[in-house]
């Protein structure tokens, strides 16, 4: 890619130049229909999600409701993805150390100007546990005496790298064990509990949605009571971006961790480290990368990566906006709502995480009442699998036990819940 130091040091002006034209765009979203229903209204409309469902490459009949490992993208971004390889794969070194930088640039300018910030705040990753490893392994705020905090309905892997963290550095760690089920209210309170037990706390991570139950906390107010008192959140946003319609100024957080191969529907392997300016200082560069605060950039390197993925980002973030982030919201969270609400008073069937729509993602995570052990929740999952053809995971990490997470997609029919539901009734009537 030629001098990093000259890549790093790009224009965002020059970046503009590779934005989609107005054809292009055109070409990629041909086929959502056009629609002046409110969100709320538009996610009933089966027809519609229908045809947008045909904008997608078909799986058959398999009832898929485990979208939250990845997202499928739309036949047309596929196809940008393809002409992308094609390209780098034909043009080698020649366009790489070139015209690609600008590229890049682009596509990053483009992914901050969807979250509402500015580009030399944002730098897109491989992924969100990439931007996580950089921000906490070139954290320096940490002294002896102090303490880290996590959550059971964190990202495993990232409970796993704040206990490293706190080892590594001989300070305290410690996992708040959330309540199974609650409000905004409840999970405030009990992170503020944590603060008043903890008063030596320097650095949280705080969950956008949890990728356990579908969970969305209060980010916005837990931030602000940590900045109150001196201590600095990592907030992850891997599950939230495109499953939520939202903006980093509305979470008013200074760090976050994004995945766009999730809800935004990029090819697997892009994702994004924001740092707010001004807030640089408390982590040091990425090693062997050049100092300064002005950039979020020397705070990661990249190296070889996926250039076509990369390259395929603009297109993606066309077809997210032309649904509509709002819509999307609205669906996902309307079609969980379509098994939550007839299994919420079932005396056998618990629900996990949020209390009411209002602290709802479009993910969901239950169990058979009583059957939380992770051998219980795998037959669970193995029986509508086997047995109904309906296709979930088993999340493991939760303090309360285990739990079946369902996660569908805005095509997904409503069919398929109603699937569900009979699917788990019939289940616990035979538990």
């Amino acid at each position: 890619m030629g001098s990093r130091r000259t890549f790093l040091k790009l224009s965002a002006s020059a970046a503009a130049s590779a934005v989609l034209s107005p054809l292009a765009a055109a070409e990629l979203t041909a086929g959502i229909p056009a629609t002046t229903q409110s969100p709320q209204a538009l996610a009933r409309d089966e027809a519609h999600w229908q045809a947008i469902r045909a904008l997608y490459p078909d799986q058959g009949d398999v009832i898929n409701l485990e979208h939250g490992y990845w997202g499928k993208m739309s036949t047309t971004v596929e196809q940008a993805l393809a002409r992308n390889t094609h390209k780098v794969n034909q043009e080698l070194s020649w366009y790489a150390r070139r015209d690609y930088p600008a590229d890049f640039q682009a596509a990053r300018k483009a992914t901050a100007d969807a979250l509402g910030v500015q580009a030399n705040e944002l730098m897109l990753t491989r992924n969100a546990t990439e931007s996580f490893v950089n921000l906490i392994t070139q954290y320096s705020g940490l002294r002896a005496g102090d303490a880290v905090l996590w959550a059971d309905a964190d990202y495993p892997e990232f409970k796993r790298m704040m206990a490293w963290l706190a080892s590594e550095r001989g300070v305290q760690g410690h996992m708040l064990s959330l309540p199974a089920r609650g409000t905004d209210e409840d999970y405030y309170a009990a992170y503020q509990q944590a603060f008043d037990d903890q008063p030596n706390l320097k650095l949280i991570l705080l969950t956008h949605v949890s990728n356990q139950h579908g969970l969305v906390l209060p980010v916005r107010r837990i931030a602000a009571l940590a900045r109150q008192r001196g201590i600095a959140v990592i907030c992850d946003c891997a599950q939230s971006w495109g499953l939520l319609d939202f903006t980093l100024p509305q979470l008013d957080v200074d760090w976050a961790v994004f995945n766009l191969h999730k809800w935004i529907g990029s090819p697997v392997g892009v994702g994004a480290l924001y740092m707010r300016q001004g807030s640089l200082a408390a982590v040091k560069p990425f090693p062997g990368e050049p100092a300064g605060d002005d950039d979020v950039a020397n705070r990661v390197h990249l190296a070889t990566s996926d250039f076509a993925a990369f390259l395929t980002v603009p297109e993606a973030l066309a077809f997210h906006r032309a649904i509509g982030p709002a819509n999307k919201q609205a669906r996902l969270k309307y079609l969980r709502e379509l098994w939550v609400a007839p299994l919420a008073d079932s005396p056998d069937v618990e629900i996990l995480g949020p209390a009411s729509m209002a602290n709802a993602s479009g993910m969901g995570g239950f169990r058979l009442r009583g059957k939380g052990a992770k051998a219980e929740v795998s037959a669970l999952q193995a029986r509508l699998e086997k047995e109904f053809g309906i296709f979930t995971v088993v999340r493991n990490d939760l303090a309360s036990g285990a739990c079946i997470r369902v996660t569908p997609q805005t095509f997904t029919p409503a069919r398929h819940l109603q699937a569900l539901v009979e699917a788990v009734r019939k289940i616990a009537a035979t538990a």
